[in-house]
């Protein structure tokens, strides 16, 4: 029987034992989608305990206290830390199989030098020893941003965002990771929000071009992405419901846009005629910059309405949505290449059963201009554990070229969730070598170490030409 969590935790064969402690396991981190606060990493925020930096913001873990039965007070209330500290570890204890509890003692290990196991037991334990080693200034935000070996991270960011922080954490000479925006306009686009013309009259004062029609509101975004480009932005990322793809006269879509800045909400198909010109728009934009486009779709949101009502979104209350079509998705992609305007493209399904769809479309827009232009985006939220990393490598391997692959993100708000990064290279390393003792693929280790430092560090550096900001 293994040890818990070893050295070779998930490791089930010499070759992946060579790949990982060889080559994975040196390869620096880019985070190149997270919800980190750049004010924190400005800031160099310090945390007082241990629920601060573990609980706070995490719906993954409030999902499972309140399966396991804990009132709201010791999730998202006004309970003292140590008390939520404690039903969390009374919850973990009881999480098998799920990848949190992974997640969990992969960061104890490695940030706390802690390795056993978190349950009731153990609590009291485990609560003073890392409190102990949050009072130590190595453990403020930054420090733990680079002592995780940590190169680039990209925050998410709206385009009336000033950025200050981003500034500010770039004037440190102090602090050598690249923090970059990333552009997310879900904002401009999803006019069905009651808050949307507030929302455009906020846009129109910090772009000082008055938003009166179509036209203005993509000269607009237009300038505030050139000024997050100015600031080394090179990825956009779309939070869609599902892909869509309703396309109409640019007069039509003009009126549409009209309509509703006059306090008219537009019909469905209206809306879907104005996202699909939305996301045309940007596609122009983001190509002739050379940013990546990230898609990412196929959630059901805020599905509890009393939990919403009560706590607001990202709290826990979303679920997978099974609404999108390999040819909506064909046709959106086909539309932006027909206009010379399909940017480098991550396409992200919340829905594991539409991974073959996916490659099967990107296989059709792969072109000259970058290896792998279009990406099966990494297995994510409610996918990212081994079943769905496997199953999602397995087919992207299957039916695409996994070694062109960008590599996981943590899409986080924790500072310390980068152990995601080593859980994922583990599986990649377990799955690779499994294949070559199969005799699948010869066992060439230089070919080998290239392809998982590839993955899991290179391809990212190269797709989003993060080598050459200055």
């Amino acid at each position: 029987m293994k040890a818990f969590l070893d050295d070779d935790f998930l490791l089930t064969n010499d070759t992946a034992k060579i790949l990982f402690h060889n080559h994975a396991k040196k390869m620096p981190i880019i985070d190149y989608h997270c919800h980190i606060n750049p004010k924190e990493i400005a800031e160099d925020r310090r945390f007082e305990n241990i629920t601060q930096l573990w609980l706070g913001g995490d719906h993954y873990k409030w999902r499972l206290m309140r399966a396991n039965g804990v009132a709201e007070a010791y999730i998202t209330g006004d309970a003292p830390d140590k008390e939520k500290f404690m039903k969390w570890a009374d919850t973990l204890s009881k999480c098998i199989g799920n990848p949190i509890y992974h997640w969990s003692h992969l960061e104890l290990q490695r940030y706390f030098g802690y390795y056993g196991p978190l349950n009731a037991r153990t609590a009291e334990e485990v609560w003073e020893l890392c409190n102990a080693r949050l009072a130590n200034p190595y453990m403020s935000a930054r420090n733990i941003i680079k002592n995780s070996n940590v190169t680039h991270l990209c925050t998410t960011d709206d385009p009336v965002d000033s950025l200050i922080w981003h500034d500010k954490i770039k004037s440190d000479a102090s602090f050598n990771v690249v923090v970059l925006p990333a552009w997310r306009p879900d904002k401009a686009m999803n006019l069905e929000k009651d808050d949307y013309l507030k929302y455009i009259s906020t846009l129109s004062e910090v772009c000082s071009v008055t938003i009166d029609s179509f036209d203005t509101l993509i000269e607009a975004l237009n300038k505030r992405i050139l000024y997050f480009h100015e600031r080394g932005c090179r990825l956009s990322d779309h939070g869609l419901d599902y892909i869509f793809y309703s396309p109409a006269s640019g007069e039509a879509v003009r009126n549409i846009f009209k309509k509703r800045l006059n306090g008219i909400m537009p019909t469905r198909e209206e809306m879907l005629q104005f996202k699909t010109a939305f996301l045309l728009e940007m596609g122009k934009a983001y190509t002739k910059l050379g940013w990546a486009m990230q898609l990412h779709y196929g959630c059901k949101r805020n599905n509890n309405t009393r939990a919403f009502n009560r706590l607001g979104p990202d709290t826990g209350f979303d679920c997978i949505d099974n609404s999108s079509t390999a040819a909506q998705l064909a046709d959106l992609l086909d539309a932006l290449n027909n206009n010379d305007s399909l940017p480098k493209t991550i396409i992200y399904s919340l829905n594991p059963n539409d991974n073959a769809y996916i490659d099967s479309v990107i296989g059709c827009f792969q072109d000259d201009s970058c290896i792998c232009k279009l990406q099966h985006g990494s297995a994510w939220w409610f996918n990212d554990h081994k079943t769905g990393m496997l199953d999602h490598m397995t087919t992207l391997a299957n039916m695409g070229m996994l070694s062109g692959f960008v590599g996981m993100l943590t899409d986080s708000r924790s500072f310390i969730s980068y152990t995601r990064h080593e859980y994922f290279r583990r599986i990649l390393c377990d799955m690779i070598g499994g294949w070559v003792e199969n005799g699948e693929y010869p066992a060439d280790y230089t070919a080998l170490g290239e392809l998982v430092e590839n993955i899991s560090y290179n391809n990212a550096l190269r797709y989003f030409e993060f080598n050459k900001l200055i």
